[in-house]
């Protein structure tokens, strides 16, 4: 009877198997240097863009009230106005604040596969100005063109100060230089997109200022209608451009729709999105339905958990300095694939091995 031979090649292959699933899968490299530097220069200009939203605002005589505002970044509104739409959580408000969010959203967009002079669709509510800003200093230091639409009612701590509304921001990031973005479209937004839930003279104001500012005024309340016609603005907007990604920033009626399953949708790079039936059908499912990549803004307490980020900090942390600088933005799914192609080929060499050393 022949001794059985000692398996020590399969015992090697085994546990390069091991290592390599734990190298590529398991844990994964920081950013590159040139991602990683970019991160820090769309969180630096968040920053910037924040200390001069801060200097509108108190020019405007509306002084930030700490005991809200405690790191007295002036992108906190105020509890309730005429264009207040709904309920918000103020700690949620505060923590968008975080110049690291415009970070995230560069490696967010790395991840998704967004190149530089890409578009980058966005659907934006005002009840988050500051993932707003955010967005589009990621998208200035990416090289890529944010196509917006944005609404403007806001929820509660949002961007609801009917003298320093998102419109306001927008002129005031315009004029010192900082983010210069022309709206593809605007909508009053709030309940049906057309601000039900807003007092009417809220609904007014909003009106008449859309009307005045020359971008197209979206006044659809049906959602199916409004979805199309916001669908084809972006793409009129984009041109020969690829859409990279599909930003949706808050809850905007429009952007999320009626279908309950649409609270199950992950915050930050969605994996997996459902697609229900047209009449219920929101932009942001409308997008997945073809094949964009979905970035969802919502859901601020697990969008924390999910990428390492504080829960309403006090300070707000230094650019650079964060766990999330030590994501993998770019190559992810790549790695992934090159993981499972290695480990196939592993385990046909574990196969292999057996044939000849256990027969």
């Amino acid at each position: 009877m022949r001794p059985r031979r000692p398996a020590f090649p399969a015992v090697y292959a085994a546990a390069a198997l091991s290592l390599a699933y734990l190298l590529l899968v398991g844990v994964p490299p920081a950013p590159g240097p040139e991602v990683r530097s970019a991160m820090i220069d769309a969180a630096r200009l968040m920053e910037r863009a924040a200390a001069a939203l801060k200097d509108c605002r108190d020019s405007r005589g509306l002084p930030v009230d700490p005991a809200v505002d405690p790191n007295r970044t002036g992108l906190i509104g105020v509890e309730r106005s005429d264009i207040t739409t709904s309920a918000g959580r103020l700690e949620a408000k505060r923590t968008t604040t975080n110049p690291d969010l415009a970070a995230l959203v560069i490696a967010l967009l790395h991840e998704a596969g967004v190149r530089r002079g890409d578009a980058v669709a966005v659907g934006a509510s005002s009840s988050f100005p500051a993932l707003i800003v955010a967005t589009l200093a990621a998208a200035n230091v990416m090289g890529v063109e944010p196509l917006v639409i944005s609404s403007l009612g806001a929820s509660e701590w949002g961007g609801n100060i009917p003298g320093f509304s998102w419109l306001d921001m927008e002129d005031c990031l315009r004029t010192r230089g900082l983010i210069d973005v022309r709206p593809v479209a605007r909508a009053i937004g709030g309940d049906g997109d057309i601000g039900r839930d807003m007092s009417p003279e809220g609904r007014a104001r909003l009106a008449a200022r859309i009307r005045a500012g020359g971008a197209p005024f979206l006044e659809e309340p049906d959602l199916e209608r409004n979805v199309a016609r916001r669908m084809a603005l972006y793409r009129a907007a984009a041109g020969s451009r690829r859409i990279g990604a599909f930003i949706n920033i808050g809850g905007s009626w429009a952007n999320l729709g009626t279908d309950a399953e649409v609270l199950k949708v992950e915050p930050g790079l969605v994996r997996r999105v459902g697609v229900p039936p047209p009449a219920r059908r929101g932009v942001l499912q409308a997008m997945a339905a073809e094949g964009i990549p979905v970035i969802h803004l919502l859901n601020v307490k697990g969008l924390c958990k999910r990428y390492g980020l504080p829960w309403d900090p006090r300070p707000l942390p230094t650019p650079g300095e964060g766990p999330v600088y030590g994501r993998v933005p770019a190559g992810s799914r790549r790695n992934a694939a090159l993981a499972a192609l290695y480990i196939a080929g592993m385990v046909l060499i574990l196969a292999l091995f057996r044939r000849r050393f256990f027969r």
